[in-house]
């Protein structure tokens, strides 16, 4: 269809795309927006309400920070970044209407920090059918990296890696036998594999296993499944209330193991729920250490947290900083009338890209752009250790 057809006639078209699943690369003009001085829309669909409500916030209160420094700097080729959000409450089917939303009606350049791997993968072939840059989704899911779609642009590590890099830990310890809570969504499932090809690497073995339906805190049968096989560390595939939960009922009756989570629970809210029973708890984590200051990118950080007045912070935060960082020089990249296809060309320009201490990396290629994953531990008083 043509792209010069009145405002009227392109929304019949738009709805009539989201029907077929399916969006001509050709049309990717249609999204040019020569010498304008309108804001570049950016769309995010995440939990702003419910159980995993401090994932979704956290994220965004990061990336609006960063965008809001860039903007106040002029923003990026003369041009305001405008961050739309819609709650999905972690619902995936409220996660592909959202989507469909932000295509039609909103006309966003990119859709960006989606949280949640069921969410995530029900929103990909909307994604993938309208060519729109799919970046910084907050999953570590193998789905969301192969086979490789040249729409998705990964920051975090994958949760392989964060599996690979919790069992090197824990086999220094000594510790032969664990135990896994997975939620039980694509997220746990997708967590507990990557956990299984792990292991057969190392030496280690998983004897046993539990889930927790998605929402829920009812981890008592969980409980008692784990505390009967007495594992030598547990570790967590889920949200932080179902996790929380599952450590204050385990340390209540007695285990004495190790716990470690993965870092989608979100460390900072994991801390908040679990109060005291927090200490000694570990969360793999793939964003600098939020309170450090060791390089341009924390100290950076640092500095707009002061600026806007945010006393409270954490992971969740600053990888909604880095992504929204990370996504500004794309768009500084691909020119002052960027669109969904030039965006993508220019992301793949980045190569290793420096974000402060930190790298990027993204190719023609490869679209996972960091393997970094390192330990923190909850400490006294909710504080953590690095």
């Amino acid at each position: 269809m043509p792209c010069t057809h009145r405002e009227k006639t392109m929304r019949m078209f738009w709805a009539s795309c989201a029907l077929i699943g399916s969006l001509s690369l050709s049309l990717q003009p249609c999204f040019a927006n020569p010498q304008s001085n309108e804001p570049i829309v950016i769309g995010q669909s995440a939990p702003f309400s419910g159980p995993s409500a401090q994932l979704g916030n956290d994220f965004n209160l990061g990336a609006r920070t960063y965008f809001q420094m860039v903007n106040e700097n002029g923003g990026v080729n003369g041009r305001k970044i405008e961050l739309r959000v819609k709650d999905d409450a972690y619902d995936p089917n409220r996660t592909v209407q959202n989507t469909s939303e932000f295509l039609e009606k909103d006309n966003v350049v990119a859709l960006f920090g989606y949280v949640g791997t069921s969410t995530t993968l029900a929103a990909l072939p909307v994604v993938t059918a309208a060519h729109v840059p799919f970046f910084a989704p907050v999953t570590g899911a193998e789905a969301l990296r192969q086979p490789f779609n040249r729409n998705v642009f990964n920051i975090r590590a994958s949760y392989l890696e964060e599996a690979e890099y919790i069992i090197d830990q824990l086999s220094i310890t000594g510790i032969k036998n664990l135990g896994v809570l997975y939620q039980n969504d694509a997220y746990g499932k997708a967590g507990l594999e990557a956990m299984n090809k792990a292991k057969a690497k190392r030496g280690l073995e998983i004897t046993v296993t539990a889930t927790v339906e998605r929402h829920s805190t009812d981890v008592a049968a969980a409980a008692k499944s784990l505390a009967a096989a007495r594992p030598g560390a547990i570790v967590l595939i889920s949200s932080y209330g179902s996790s929380a939960a599952l450590v204050k009922e385990l340390k209540k009756d007695g285990y004495t193991g190790q716990f470690v989570s993965v870092s989608f629970v979100g460390g900072k809210a994991l801390a908040d729920e679990l109060g005291s029973a927090g200490t000694g708890v570990m969360i793999s984590e793939v964003v600098p250490f939020p309170w450090g200051e060791a390089t341009p990118l924390q100290r950076e950080f640092a500095a707009a947290m002061r600026k806007a007045g945010v006393p409270r912070f954490g992971f969740g935060v600053m990888e909604g900083f880095l992504a929204a960082k990370t996504l500004t020089e794309g768009i500084r990249r691909a020119g002052r009338d960027v669109t969904r296809a030039s965006l993508i060309t220019a992301l793949e320009t980045m190569g290793s890209w420096d974000a402060g201490g930190f790298r990027v990396s993204f190719t023609p290629g490869n679209h996972n752009g960091s393997k970094a994953v390192e330990m923190t531990m909850i400490g006294a008083g909710g504080r953590f250790v690095h």
